[in-house]
């Protein structure tokens, strides 16, 4: 599935969760997707818990986070040393 096709799958409306980035037809925010993944969460557990759910809303998730970071400039708060 090309990229544009998979980005489809979230949808941004001020109106619904505040305007995150959410599962299009559903609550479930982007955020919160990529939160249970990355405290091991497996797509399957995601998807028996949210009935209707497809493996590729949560590969959507992932690529709305690629995007996102793609963007944006970090500027670290602190030096390490070398």
């Amino acid at each position: 599935m090309n990229e544009a096709r998979v980005l489809e799958r979230i949808t941004l409306n001020p109106k619904i969760m505040t305007g995150k980035p959410v599962i299009r037809g559903t609550r479930l925010t982007v955020e919160y997707i990529l939160n249970l993944l990355a405290h091991g969460t497996t797509p399957a557990t995601i998807r028996e818990e949210y009935a209707g759910l497809e493996e590729a809303d949560i590969q959507a998730c992932l690529l709305f986070a690629v995007k996102a970071l793609e963007t944006t400039t970090f500027m670290p708060l602190s030096l390490e040393p070398a």
